[in-house]
């Protein structure tokens, strides 16, 4: 604002904090991904892409410009689930249920948090009992199905993660591109 009587600027003195930013974005930015209800356990069971027997994934971003992906895995069945090595860090937090690893001696139940280190292979179980697990997974890069030995059986990543979801999208009547809104 300009002091007329000196001819100088003079800050604004009005309270901003309400005001949304008015720049632009950086350029080639990301749209945002927002999901209500996202981990509304029991909501939109359609949406749920089925991964093997008893077990699917809700995928909430799939992140193939940098190679992440964020899902929430649900498994309806009890023991051995997959043996893998990860390339990159994955972070997990329980939601319902409980699982663990046959390499480690702690259980994730609910609320409990558990970071897996790039380069870790290990062996998910589901414990007998337990009806349903829910776990949110935010896996960097991919991971490979081994044997106990390490010999590579197969392997998971943000592009197998989206052929799956667009393949179940577009089997349930949604659509492939439905998986567009959760693409970057």
């Amino acid at each position: 604002m300009l002091n007329e009587t000196r001819n100088e600027t003079v800050p604004d003195r009005r309270d901003t904090s309400k005001i949304a930013y008015r720049r632009p974005q950086p350029f080639g930015m990301m749209d945002d991904v927002f999901m209500p209800g996202a981990i509304d356990l029991d909501a939109d069971e359609h949406l749920w892409v089925p991964q093997a027997e008893g077990v699917w994934f809700k995928p909430l971003v799939l992140c193939v410009s940098q190679g992440y992906y964020v899902n929430l895995l649900r498994v309806r069945t009890s023991g051995v689930l997959s043996r893998h090595r990860h390339a990159g860090p994955v972070h997990a937090f329980t939601l319902r249920g409980r699982w663990s690893y046959l390499e480690h001696d702690w259980e994730a139940v609910p609320q409990s948090y558990a970071f897996e280190p790039p380069g870790e292979t290990h062996t998910l179980v589901v414990p007998e009992g337990v009806s349903e697990m829910i776990t949110l997974f935010h896996v960097t890069g991919g991971y490979v199905y081994v044997d106990p030995d390490g010999v590579a059986l197969g392997y998971e990543d943000v592009f197998t993660k989206l052929a799956a979801a667009r393949h179940h999208y577009e089997a349930i009547g949604l659509g492939a591109d439905h998986a567009a809104g959760i693409t970057r």
